[in-house]
């Protein structure tokens, strides 16, 4: 680990459990044979799907002296201004699928939405809490199937983000706290109403539909590949992706390493430092997920999560190299370079959470206090470095604040030496 100094932007620690020997049941429950198959199957009868595009810098790769940056930009999604819909759907139809029986074959969504199978399922309420972005998946999901859905927020939510969520149906509740009290309240009201959680965080007793998030997302991941090996390259050298409660990181992870086993990317997960549950449970070493408390107050409000995944933090723990810690600015520096990007490279809006791991991967390429960082992550000449913009614009006020008014911005001391 590096420690806190202010000759670096950000603080990181090498995982000295990745690619130790020995079995990870969260991973092969993650990975049963052909779930990404039948996961794309279903997403690709949803209405208006289609791949969300990979884009390339190559200008920002010179730049910075990698062989490539590329970019999954899940604003596209669906109209749903992220990727976390892949999840939410998926996760619901698994549990309907389950709740009908059927076990020796695949449901069509059109199947899901006749009057034979809405009859057999009666009334269900599905429930989740959320910073925004995957309670709009779910209520979107719930709706195009015909139910009901409720989504607890926390107090600090925006209300663009509440208004999004509402458009697709749902009840919206807001919860004095952070998102990890707003998990707990959900979790206590949809047993007194008899409501169905779908949620991207486990806990005890409850792992099964967090699996099926994660499994909902390899939909992604499948789509990179195929993309990848439309520009001819095998598979990224090098992986960063953010994390909340690390249901994402551990899915994406967790995809590369099933399909490449030893041979699989580099990877970094990539925190706010006010919320870094994940980067704190590395640092114990313990094996064991750890929590963080406080306000969680970042602008990367879809990561502000203080309690990690226990599902998620278990393949993390034994697959992610390492671990970074960042602030706010390097996230709004990301924002800004998406959206005004070098001659050549696509424009790409991207929100605080989609944009961090843009801000980390420039910082840990260009910043002489993070030299050795940059040695353990091996960047080079030769890397193709795969990164995801996980969402768009989702909070329109705090997006001009940081890319029209210059908030958040990078300490002097850290600043690009032409800026």
């Amino acid at each position: 680990m590096n420690p806190p100094s202010q000759s670096a932007p950000l603080q990181w620690l090498a995982n000295p459990h990745a690619g130790q020997p020995g079995d990870c049941p969260a991973l092969k429950r993650l990975k049963p044979q052909a779930v990404t198959r039948v996961a794309r199957q279903f997403h690709r009868q949803l209405d208006g799907y289609r791949m969300s595009p990979l884009k390339s810098l190559p200008g920002l790769s010179a730049m910075l002296g990698v062989g490539g940056i590329w970019v999954k930009d899940e604003s596209e999604r669906l109209r749903l201004n992220s990727f976390k819909v892949l999840g939410g759907s998926f996760a619901l139809y698994q549990f309907l699928r389950k709740r009908l029986g059927i076990r020796d074959r695949e449901l069509t969504v059109s199947e899901l939405k006749s009057d034979a199978v809405r009859r057999q399922l009666g009334d269900i309420c599905f429930a989740t809490a959320t910073d925004g972005n995957h309670g709009r998946g779910v209520a979107w999901a719930a709706m195009e199937l015909g139910f009901d859905c409720v989504v607890y927020v926390h107090e600090r939510t925006s209300r663009p983000r509440i208004r999004a969520i509402e458009e697709y149906g749902a009840r919206v509740k807001v919860i004095a706290g952070t998102y990890d009290d707003a998990v707990r309240q959900v979790m206590r009201d949809a047993e007194t109403h008899g409501w169905q959680i779908i949620s991207d965080t486990s806990w005890a007793g409850y792992e099964d539909i967090p699996c099926w998030v994660m499994q909902g997302y390899t939909t992604l991941m499948a789509e990179v590949q195929e993309q990848l090996a439309a520009q001819g390259i095998v598979r990224p050298t090098h992986v960063l992706v953010q994390a909340g409660v690390g249901a994402l990181a551990a899915s994406v992870i967790g995809y590369y390493q099933g399909l490449f086993g030893a041979d699989r990317p580099v990877t970094a997960v990539v925190e706010p430092d006010k919320a870094a549950c994940l980067f704190k449970s590395a640092r114990q070493g313990d094996g064991r997920p750890h929590s963080v408390g406080g306000t969680l107050d970042t602008i990367m409000a879809g990561l502000a999560c203080g309690d990690p995944s226990p599902l998620a933090w278990e393949i993390l723990d034994r697959h992610a190299d390492v671990f970074l810690s960042c602030p706010d600015f390097v996230a709004a520096k990301g924002m800004r370079v998406y959206g005004m990007p070098l001659a050549g490279d696509p424009l790409i809006v991207s929100g605080e959470s989609g944009a961090v791991t843009l801000g980390a991967l420039m910082f840990a390429a260009e910043c002489p206090g993070l030299a050795s960082l940059k040695q353990a992550l091996k960047l080079d000449a030769q890397s193709q470095v795969l990164l995801i913009n996980t969402e768009g614009n989702t909070d329109p006020e705090l997006f001009r604040r940081v890319v029209w008014e210059g908030g958040n911005p990078v300490p002097p001391d850290f600043r690009h030496p032409t800026g």
